[in-house]
């Protein structure tokens, strides 16, 4: 029988908060934050929804199924006020800043929502919380100039105890026509290194083993220091964090191409802690579409990069994003995407169909034009080429021996393991009593397009 979510009247008793994440690696690292200020003004971390006074979904917009899937949760969980008639709900994060007011309206929603809060905002959300205590909506998505929540502490809350997050900036300046995260999240802006590189400190005593730093486009950070009278850019920030410690591996996401510098790609080699592992989503091989998407680079611009990648860092590994189906993509234009894909030979993609976003510059100047089956089939034909591709890449890697760091039991046998490699590819092999945290070096002996398996050595 499912536990009933009962109000909590007496204030001796600590109120239950239930956050569910939707969305990239920023939404996760957003939530920890929003933890943190929960528990601060007296809520309690629980993974039981029956259980919730309080139930926050932190959500994303970028795609129109990201935002389906949180319509559908709402509505699951409309039946809980049948039982709690005071519980509260909410929605956090771009989707929040995206609709605004209209996420309020049941007719939208399919359910009463409570709370709208915008990434900027979660500072407010006890007040907000109170002010619906007491019969009112509450609403805040008023993005800042400056709010980067420097001074919390994460609660790593869902952690692995292993790998952690911590955000370096927040929002994007780079307008890319289809994407609706300039208007979701506002203007760059970056933490000063003197509250990040403390937090790095923590987490490695703490235990934790591997740390990414995050923003929508890392390679914009500055911090302009006033005592030093200089500037302070990613390439040293990343080389700082990697001095902490030799054992603590350092990863970052997400790179823009047209700002991945030798500098960076310079430091990454430099030191071993950084992982050999760079996200570069490039989401098109079509310069015509490239230039709708207003994407700022070329096709060969991107693949100078990628040379620059390879001559500095041999076995570094490159991941994508694509999107198959923008505005007038022709034919040929997704010919030339398939063969960028053959030239790089990434080694793994996140792969989508084109979907509108109302608001976005795309959906504003360019017709919607590419018809769904097409999409689709050329999605199709991207998934089956870079499942190729990755299983090259991985039998590239039988014979050799990588340094695993142990994350966990295997999800396939209790018997196995489970950890990554500096490339970020999972590596599967027997456990002989390993701990997460542990460091292990595994020949890799057989592999799948997704995972290498090996014994230890």
């Amino acid at each position: 029988m499912k536990p009933i979510a009962v109000n909590i009247s007496n204030k001796q008793m600590t109120k239950k908060l239930f956050i569910e994440t939707f969305g990239c690696q920023m939404n996760f690292s957003d939530s920890e934050i929003v933890v943190s200020i929960m528990n601060d003004d007296g809520y309690e971390i629980t993974d039981d929804v029956f259980l919730a006074d309080v139930i926050f979904l932190n959500t994303c917009s970028v795609r129109d199924n990201a935002e389906q899937r949180v319509f559908k949760r709402l509505r699951e969980l409309k039946s809980l006020r049948k039982n709690n008639l005071s519980l509260v709900i909410g929605v956090l994060g771009c989707m929040a800043e995206r609709m605004k007011e209209s996420l309020l309206d049941e007719p939208v929603s399919g359910i009463r929502i409570d709370l709208v809060a915008g990434p900027d905002a979660y500072r407010d959300l006890p007040e907000m919380i109170r002010d619906v205590e007491s019969g009112q909506k509450a609403i805040n998505v008023i993005l800042s100039m400056e709010e980067t929540y420097a001074d919390l502490t994460p609660v790593r809350y869902s952690s692995n105890g292993v790998s952690a997050f911590i955000t370096i900036m927040r929002g994007c300046e780079n307008f890319c026509s289809y994407c609706v995260v300039p208007g979701a999240r506002g203007k760059e802006r970056s933490r000063d290194p003197d509250t990040i590189i403390p937090e790095a400190k923590q987490l490695y005593e703490q235990g934790f083993r591997e740390t990414t730093l995050l923003g929508q486009n890392v390679n914009s950070y500055r911090w302009e220091c006033p005592v030093a009278g200089r500037t302070i850019t990613f390439p040293y920030l990343i080389e700082q964090i990697a001095g902490i410690c030799p054992s603590m591996r350092i990863r970052f996401a997400t790179s823009h191409p047209k700002d991945l510098s030798d500098e960076l790609i310079e430091a990454i080699a430099a030191h071993s802690n950084i992982c050999r592992s760079i996200h570069l989503p490039v989401q098109s091989g079509s310069n015509a579409v490239l230039k709708r998407m207003n994407r700022k680079y070329t096709a060969e611009s991107y693949m100078e990069r990628i040379a620059a990648i390879r001559k500095a860092i041999p076995q570094c590994a490159v991941t994508t994003d694509i999107i198959a189906g923008f505005c007038g993509e022709t034919e040929e234009d997704h010919q030339q995407t398939l063969k960028l894909m053959k030239d790089v030979k990434f080694d793994f993609a996140y792969m989508f169909r084109y979907s509108e976003r109302p608001g976005t510059p795309a959906e504003k100047s360019y017709p919607d034009d590419v018809p769904d089956d097409t999409k689709k089939r050329r999605l199709e034909e991207i998934i089956r080429l870079q499942q190729k591709l990755s299983h090259e890449s991985n039998k590239l890697d039988i014979g050799r021996v990588f340094e695993v760091l142990v994350e966990g039991p295997s999800k396939r046998s209790s018997d196995n393991v489970m950890g990554r490699n500096s490339q970020n590819k999972v590596v599967v092999f027997k456990d002989e009593g390993y701990k997460p945290g542990t460091y292990v070096k595994v020949k890799i002996n057989e592999c799948t397009s997704a995972t290498l398996i090996g014994e230890a050595v």
